[in-house]
Parts: structure tokens; C-alpha cells; sequence
């Protein structure tokens, strides 16, 4: 199976769920998942598709926030890893369960870690923590190091394909984002049998500028619940 790999390089907050959502949008004719791999020209927060935008900023002192295609909680974005995975209708993970890809997304991740020597886990039920501060506590299959939650995602599901945005807040051990890409594409070719292909956006890049600047980064847009 040949899958697409993208190493987009660091973008601003909007900029960043564009070319997510962009990339949703357009996998059908694509037709073969992407793993994207970006980081943040500036400390930011993202939040989650349904939440309230007065209690997110009550919450977070970092700044811009930004409102995600996808659910869950606020993730900070200041060292974090960031990476999304973005499948095509009919596909295998496209076809599964929310609750079956959240925990095949971390599994990847739980691998690439223990490919580097890092011992890591799923946690097995879920952690309470304040409203919408994801790594405060932790959900079912989240990713844990020591018992301390260091991977989450947030999923969107629809017609279109299927949308997996999730965040690594790197544990203090010497493993840098490099290694850990290398570790997640070898991880695929060994257990998903992947051939990995570079993707150039291409025209996809200008789609994502123009949805950031009418959508993302618009005030009436994150303001809107």
C-alpha cells in the first residue's frame, strides 16, 4: 500500500487547521491516507470543533486560540509534536469505529516510542481532569509515559474521509522530533506493510491559504459557540 507523507515545516495557528481540513477534503481524489507532520510559528492553543469559546479563554493563557475541524479539548501548542492522519472514504481505517482508530492511532505512536527505547502505554480507562483541558487527566487509550498523559487525538468522521488530529507533548527523555517521525513512518512499513510516498500540497497549499484567511482566522469563526 502506498501511503503519502508530509513534513509541512511550522505554519501559523490557522494556517495549520486549514491545510488539515484542506487535505480531508480532498483524500477521495487523493486517494491514499496522509500522515502530516507540522509544528507552530508561535505558542498557540487549539480547541475543539464544539466547545465554548468563553470558557476556552478563561482557561488557557496562551494566545492565538484557534477552533479545530475536529472534537475534544484544548491542546497546547508550545513544544508539542503536532501531526494529522487523513484517510479516504471506504478505507480500512475509514471504516472503523471512533473508538477502534483512536486506539489504532496511539498504538502507532505507543510503537514508535518503544522503537526508540521509550517505554510507554494505552491507558486502560479514563482520568478525570478539569473541563477541556485534554492533558490534564486522560481518556481511554490515550498515550501515557510514568502515568502521565503525553498523546492525544480529536477525530472527524464524515463522507469525505476520515480526519485524525493528535498531539504529542514529548516526554524529558532524549528522543527529538526527528527520531520520532523516522520511528512512525518504520513503524507503518513494518505493521501496516506501507510504502511511504513525499506529497507535494501543490495547489492544495493555495486552497489551504485562502481557507485561513476566510475561515480560520477569522474572529466570527473561533467566536462562534
Amino acid at each position: 500500500m502506498n501511503w503519502l507523507f508530509l513534513d509541512s515545516g511550522k505554519g501559523d495557528a490557522a494556517l495549520n487547521m486549514a491545510l488539515d481540513e484542506t487535505l480531508l477534503e480532498s483524500v477521495a481524489k487523493t486517494g491514499a491516507p496522509v500522515l502530516r507532520f507540522y509544528g507552530w510559528t508561535q505558542p498557540a492553543a487549539s480547541f475543539g470543533y464544539f466547545q465554548k469559546f468563553s470558557e476556552v479563554e478563561r482557561t488557557t493563557l496562551l494566545r492565538p486560540l484557534v477552533r479545530r475541524p475536529t472534537g475534544g479539548g484544548i491542546v497546547p501548542h508550545d513544544i508539542d509534536w503536532t501531526y494529522s492522519f487523513v484517510v479516504p472514504p471506504g478505507h480500512e481505517w475509514h471504516r472503523l469505529k471512533a473508538e477502534e482508530s483512536y486506539r489504532r492511532i496511539h498504538d502507532w505512536i505507543r510503537h514508535a516510542f518503544e522503537r526508540l527505547k521509550v517505554k510507554t502505554e494505552l491507558a486502560p480507562g479514563c482520568k478525570k481532569s478539569a473541563p477541556g483541558q485534554c492533558f490534564v487527566g486522560y481518556e481511554k487509550s490515550d498515550v501515557l509515559w510514568h502515568g502521565q498523559k503525553i498523546a492525544g487525538a480529536a477525530q472527524r468522521r464524515n463522507q469525505l474521509g476520515l480526519l485524525i488530529q493528535g498531539s504529542v507533548q514529548p516526554p524529558p527523555v532524549p528522543v527529538t522530533r526527528e527520531a520520532w517521525q523516522q520511528a512512525m513512518r518504520e513503524v507503518a512499513v513494518e505493521g501496516f506493510s506501507v510504502q511511504w510516498e513525499a506529497f507535494s500540497p501543490g495547489d492544495l497549499g493555495r486552497q489551504a491559504e485562502e481557507l485561513a484567511r476566510q475561515k480560520y482566522s477569522q474572529i466570527a469563526y473561533n467566536q462562534k459557540r
